[in-house]
């Protein structure tokens, strides 16, 4: 199973994101390099942005080696409770939307981590907190079905919270619904996430991992080194 899953690279990131330093030609290339089967080309998008249709233009000018399958997907935030994210209109031909937890999301909307550490410092309940967090991302996957969660639970360490702190009952739901709604769930190599305890949930879902290396250059695509180790770590926690 784990090298089944690291045969593809479900998040990589080219020169359509503003972070990012390679091309989707030198990505497809390194994919190859790296033996992969399936590697996703994914942008950075938010409501403003208007080059989705150039760069699907672009991934269908690729040259593409045999034996290679090139999937595509845009990466947004989740902004609040309601499962909304931050997304333009989008034509058809992108594969999977990549719902992040690049800010918190709440009940008032998207959170700097700065302004949930400094809340949670004031007195805002942790379990209301991690509420909000799981709520929004269950109503992301039921709004938008047959996506894919990036580095999930990434935001946790930033404000000081961790996986552990989620509870059983929490993940319980959050893993089922990933099951229900087709929604993959990445193994973040550059984050770390989710942790092995959270993918153990879940395989007990009957959830789809994928990994991911969330590269932002040619040079890392393919290329894990936390990946297998969490993996593995998964049937310690049943």
């Amino acid at each position: 199973m784990t090298a089944a899953i690291l045969r593809g690279d479900h998040h990589v990131h080219s020169t359509f994101s503003d972070d990012a330093v390679s091309t989707l030609q030198e990505n497809v290339a390194a994919a190859v390099a790296a033996g992969l089967d399936t590697v996703r080309l994914v942008d950075h998008v938010r409501s403003s942005t208007d080059w989705v249709p150039e760069y699907l233009a672009a991934v269908h000018a690729l040259q593409i080696p045999d034996g290679l399958t090139v999937l595509t997907g845009v990466e947004t935030k989740v902004l609040d409770v309601s499962g909304a994210l931050d997304l333009p209109a989008l034509p058809a031909g992108i594969d999977r939307i990549l719902i992040a937890d690049h800010q918190f999301p709440s009940s008032e909307g998207p959170l700097s981590p700065s302004t949930v550490t400094e809340r949670l410092a004031a007195g805002w309940s942790v379990e209301d907190a991690l509420d909000d967090l799981v709520t929004s991302l269950v109503q992301a996957m039921q709004r938008h079905p047959g996506n894919q969660l990036a580095h999930c639970f990434s935001i946790l360490p930033k404000v000081g919270l961790s996986e552990a702190q989620l509870g059983g009952e929490r993940l319980q739901l959050w893993a089922e619904t990933a099951a229900a709604t087709d929604t993959f769930v990445e193994v973040n190599e550059k984050w770390g996430c989710p942790e092995p305890a959270t993918l153990a949930a879940l395989r007990r879902s009957g959830a789809t991992l994928v990994a991911s290396t969330d590269s932002h250059r040619a040079e890392d695509v393919g290329r894990y080194r936390r990946v297998p180790e969490m993996l593995e770590a998964v049937s310690a926690h049943g």
